[in-house]
């Protein structure tokens, strides 16, 4: 039996790391749109139309329209949008859920300057216009018209990275804009390493009742 608890809490310690391991967060990208409806995913989750707690800053939210030298409209976007850069601030945050598989935005006029971190439970893991402008394919030329440079971008979490997701945009020139935020979340369902604690708890069950079913059979014989 002490064989097979050490085998119970072995496999634990292997099932946890192999999920934090696992943890990865991906891009795709694809050309935007004029209509958003046409080519994006929907329902869309957040717009910045109405209040929402996912924006830690509602000094970012701006529109509708462009501010030249200041912030553009996205392609696709209609009302209001979210934007980073000195005109607004040059770091700021939104907070996506606990329990994510994938998230996608409008990233907005693509420049090389534009860096989104998406940090998860696992870690960090950091994006720049250049990196998506290479998975439409596109350029990361700040054009405010052209679909490939405002693309529809999606993020794929799995594992650990499934867990407390936000994202950080970060632009120290005019600007990153993002808009149509669309979130789908996972099943709240227990994690591998939780699995594996339940069971190496069923197994320490298992093997106090082993022993005090010996114990018990030791007194019947010594009785008889």
């Amino acid at each position: 039996m002490k064989t097979l608890f050490r085998a119970l809490l072995v496999g634990a310690a292997t099932v946890s790391m192999a999920s934090a391991a696992n943890a990865t967060v991906t891009a795709s990208a694809t050309a935007g749109c004029a209509t958003y409806a046409t080519c994006g995913p929907l329902p869309i989750t957040y717009d910045f139309d109405a209040s929402t707690p996912l924006v830690l800053d509602a000094a970012s939210i701006v529109g509708p329209g462009s501010s030249s030298g200041n912030f553009a409209q996205p392609l696709g976007s209609t009302g209001m949008y979210f934007s980073v850069g000195p005109s607004t601030v040059v770091h700021n945050n939104v907070t996506i859920g606990p329990l994510v598989s994938s998230f996608s935005l409008i990233w907005g006029s693509l420049d090389p300057f534009n860096i989104l971190t998406v940090t998860t439970m696992a870690g960090s893991t950091v994006f720049t216009g250049t990196d998506i402008a290479a998975l439409v394919p596109g350029a990361a030329d700040g054009n405010q018209t052209s679909p490939t440079s405002n693309p529809i971008v999606t993020f794929l979490l799995t594992g650990l990275d499934q867990q407390a997701v936000s994202f950080n945009m970060d632009s120290d020139t005019n600007a990153f804009e993002i808009d149509n935020i669309v979130v789908n979340t996972v099943a709240s369902v227990p994690e591998p390493a939780t699995w594996a604690m339940m069971l190496l708890g069923f197994g320490a069950i298992g093997f106090s009742m082993r022993r005090r079913r010996s114990a018990k059979q030791w007194d019947l014989r010594q009785i008889a």
